[in-house]
């Protein structure tokens, strides 16, 4: 085989040369937003349209999930026409899925006079000749997977760099957004409730005022990930270190904590429900309904909203400890809660122990007439059933409705009245204040 002589090559053998080994050349004008195939074979011969939309090529080549023909919801596609821009030559490598099989392909683009004509020349690449880079990448991913999103901000300049978008690619992105315009735009991906924080804590004047060079600052907020759905994620900004106190250049880093965050909240969930509820019946405790009485009272006072209280006593209760022990008293309280429960569960009402063997309940959209029946049922319901070896046992209950001018005292003093009048006038009955 002749080698060839390297003194008489050419400049046009050179780009005769290039223009045949090439896979794929493509002519794009951004301006326009249009682009023409000049050649494609191999894989690009069907992947690639003769012409079409620029900003659907670059969708096409580059903004979908790595390793994935699966597309970026479409939310993220206001930063496509960022992406497309570019004012030198610039080199990545992609990732396109075809039937179910990666390509990895080069990609270089040339910028043409004016800016916004580019030229593409793509060639898929051999799967061996890349794998001790993929080997590497996937060491550096499983190190810092958690890290989505990443980029260098100048404040004084308004610009940003060095973008990375780890679904999207391991390579630095090409977008060029100044910040106050990505500030903007990714606004929309935070969640509603969360966006003020986001404003407050990414504007310039606030990471100016309050990290000093070498400090880093985070919250924590609801945020699109790029299939659409919103995940916790924790917002870094870390500023960086330099000899002009003048200068404000942050990195900034989005970290995936939506797992340890749903855990944390579900823990959360778990010692807040066991701090509100009473140990022994599993409705609520004291504290928790002195609270839920404290709402209700803010009901009535802004929203007319009928609430009403009542509160039941087991009649006799003490005689059922001492005949037939704690154990058995503790069954009794275990089954009398679940008569009120059960009673009460198409209702919008709220039960809990208020101590011992008294229990309160708030009936919300409930006046004072349908309480006093709600409550007679009630009685009538206890009345009937068996308790086991101790047979039956009655109750008494008091019952008041709620007034807008009402405070915690007058509420709770009437219902507490009305108990004593229930008790006085001889147990198993309802009487209201």
């Amino acid at each position: 085989m002749s080698s060839i002589n390297i003194d008489n090559y050419s400049y046009e053998e050179a780009i005769k040369f290039i223009g045949s080994s090439a896979d794929c050349i493509i002519i794009a004008d951004d301006e326009t937003d249009r682009y023409k195939a000049i050649k494609k074979d191999g894989l690009f011969a069907d992947y690639i349209d003769n012409e079409g939309d620029y900003i659907e090529l670059v969708r096409k080549l580059w903004y979908h999930f790595n390793n994935s023909s699966d597309d970026i919801t479409e939310d993220y596609h206001v930063f496509i026409p960022n992406e497309g821009r570019f004012h030198e030559k610039y080199s990545k490598r992609v990732n396109i899925v075809e039937n179910d099989i990666t390509h990895v392909v080069q990609m270089s683009v040339y910028p043409i006079e004016p800016n916004s004509t580019y030229l593409f020349m793509l060639d898929e690449i051999d799967n061996e000749m890349f794998v001790n880079d993929e080997l590497t990448v996937q060491k550096v991913n499983t190190i810092q997977n958690t890290y989505l999103f990443s980029m260098y901000i100048d404040l004084v300049q308004d610009t940003t760099s060095s973008i990375s978008v780890t679904e999207i690619s391991d390579d630095v992105m090409q977008q060029e957004i100044k910040y106050s315009e990505w500030r903007n735009m990714i606004i929309n991906m935070i969640w509603p409730d969360d966006q003020p924080l986001f404003l407050e804590r990414t504007a310039p004047e606030y990471l100016k005022k309050n990290l000093a060079p070498g400090r880093t600052t985070s919250f924590d907020c609801l945020m699109m990930n790029l299939e659409g759905k919103y995940i916790w994620v924790k917002l870094i900004f870390s500023r960086s270190e330099t000899n002009n106190e003048d200068d404000f250049r942050f990195v900034f880093m989005v970290q995936n904590i939506h797992e340890n965050s749903i855990e944390l909240l579900e823990t959360m969930k778990k010692y807040e429900q066991l701090a509100s509820r009473d140990s022994l019946t599993n409705v609520f405790n004291h504290g928790r309904m002195e609270t839920e009485i404290r709402n209700a009272l803010k009901d009535k006072c802004t929203k007319n909203r009928e609430v009403s209280l009542m509160i039941l006593d087991i009649d006799f209760f003490k005689h059922v400890n001492d005949k037939f022990g704690h154990s058995t008293g503790d069954v009794t309280l275990v089954q009398f809660t679940k008569i009120i429960s059960d009673y009460m569960h198409d209702l919008n009402a709220v039960i809990g122990r208020w101590g011992g063997e008294e229990f309160v309940v708030v009936c919300y959209d409930t006046g004072s007439e349908k309480a006093n029946a709600l409550a007679e049922g009630l009685r009538r319901t206890i009345s009937e059933e068996s308790f086991g070896k101790i047979g039956q046992i009655t109750c008494s209950i008091g019952v008041t409705t709620i007034n807008s001018d009402d405070t915690f005292d007058d509420a709770f003093n009437r219902m507490d009245r009305a108990l004593y009048n229930a008790k006085s006038s001889g147990r198993n009955c309802v009487k209201s204040v």
